[in-house]
């Protein structure tokens, strides 16, 4: 298989870059059990000065709980980006950056 000059070159290096972001990302993972995320999130809603039981306090639940969710995607999001880049380019050709699609 032929590579543009310069890229057979980076294939290591970006495989080794790739397992970097990938072990990074499994590393920043939550270790906390369902249970304990549950319990730290009443902790904080109760912190906020809701009542179990209540519609805000229900409220607060699920506010964290998306808030979560947003950040995991764009956590997720991200890192996907950033493969995306490590595996396609930049390289350099005819002195000029291009990012390769």
């Amino acid at each position: 298989m032929a590579f543009p000059q310069g890229k057979a070159r980076n294939t290591p290096m970006r495989i080794a870059l790739l397992i970097t972001l990938l072990a990074a990302g499994l590393s920043a993972c939550q270790t906390m059990t369902p249970e304990e995320r549950r319990a730290a999130d009443e902790r904080q809603c109760l912190s906020y000065g809701f009542r179990r039981g209540t519609d805000g306090f229900a409220t607060c639940l699920q506010r964290i709980e998306l808030d979560r969710r947003a950040e995991s995607r764009a956590q997720s999001a991200e890192l996907m980006q950033s493969m995306a880049w490590d595996l396609n380019g930049p390289y350099v050709y005819r002195r000029h950056w291009h990012h390769h699609h």
